[in-house]
């Protein structure tokens, strides 16, 4: 769960929402499947979209198979609701966007799910209520459902093969939405129960090791030593060390002279 699940919700929102009071709706325009309504259900609540509509189900609704293939995405299907026309189903709404891979003849903004993010963010910031359309399996959405868009998304794929399932659509613009709200660092270290090596720890294992290194006639050449040194703590250096790896590796040159460490 995002660090603003941890804050104080304000009125209206929900933890499994990441604190924001509505997010946008996904709705399914014919589904056929119903795995592929489960699927796409587990994909949304992995990023905090709870709000799923579908118009013409083609296996009707509730679904067996729909239930089974969430995976315990359960306040997604329990809250499902079952439109005949896409004009209801989209009423309550102030902005509508459709997925498609082919732009046809309309003359609409295009997004990306990168792009689109940050502006469902600011509309929902606004009050607005928003949601975002995806056409049957087969077919994917028709000229009709693009004209009831405010813009258009595209995802910028392989031009030579752009076909998606249903869950990885909404996947992919559900993931963006659920970035976009979240402080994460793109990369960090796992430290688990230790923590990163201070100078003075790894200089004692390179005063360490270069002695040892000495006793064992690895320097061989005096004029060769310095820059050999360097190197050798260079390889350390760009390792990042933790203080447990240094006692450990402080430990193993001792073993190897037959001797027993001693922090």
């Amino acid at each position: 769960m995002s660090d603003v699940a941890d804050a104080a919700m304000p009125d209206g929102a929900r933890p499994e929402t990441g604190g924001i009071a509505n997010p946008p709706v996904i709705i399914l325009i014919e589904p056929q499947l119903g795995d592929n309504i489960g699927k796409a259900a587990r994909a949304m609540l992995n990023c905090g979209l709870v709000d799923l509509r579908l118009v013409r189900p083609r296996d009707g609704w509730p679904n067996e198979r729909a239930t089974a293939n969430a995976s315990g995405a359960d306040i997604v299907i329990d809250n499902t609701k079952v439109f005949e026309r896409e004009e209801d189903a989209l009423a309550d709404l102030n902005r509508v966007y459709v997925t498609t891979a082919r732009t046809r003849d309309a003359i609409k903004p295009v997004f990306t799910p990168k792009g689109l993010a940050p502006e469902m963010r600011a509309n929902v910031s606004r009050g607005e209520k928003i949601g975002v359309m995806f056409g049957p399996e087969r077919t994917g959405v028709r000229n009709e459902h693009i004209s009831m868009a405010d813009a258009v998304v595209t995802v910028p794929l392989n031009p030579g093969f752009t076909s998606l399932n249903l869950a990885q659509a909404v996947l992919l613009i559900g993931y963006e939405w659920w970035q976009a709200g979240v402080d994460v660092p793109d990369y960090q270290m796992m430290m688990n129960d230790t923590f990163p090596a201070t100078r003075d720890e790894l200089d004692r294992l390179f005063e360490h090791l270069e002695a040892e290194l000495d006793n064992s006639g690895f320097f061989r050449v005096e004029a060769k030593r310095p820059n050999m040194a360097r190197n050798i703590r260079n390889i350390f250096n760009r390792a990042n060390l933790t203080h447990q790896e240094v006692q450990t590796l402080r430990g193993m040159i001792v073993a190897m002279r037959g001797g027993k460490f001693k922090a």
